[in-house]
């Protein structure tokens, strides 16, 4: 999943080399800290927040079969 992510988001960036997928695993939940380069957190966020949230949706789907909670946040 973490893999999902990083490909995803480098191809919505400028500085692609920049970005950063971390996978923090827990018992129910599993959270991904998604680090990006100076400038280029508008472009993952989205007008209106419409990117963060299609990234959210896409995450939390896929890990509906693992039966875990997934959480994406976004840093920069």
């Amino acid at each position: 999943m973490k893999d999902f992510v990083e490909f995803i988001v480098k191809h919505l960036v400028d500085k692609p080399n920049d970005v950063v997928v971390a996978e923090v695993d827990g018992e129910r939940t599993v959270v991904f800290e998604l680090r990006v380069g100076q400038g280029d957190m508008g472009k993952v966020i989205g007008k209106h927040g419409q990117t963060a949230k299609a990234l959210r949706i896409l995450i939390a789907a896929a890990s509906a079969k693992t039966g875990k909670r997934a959480v994406l946040e976004i840093l920069e």
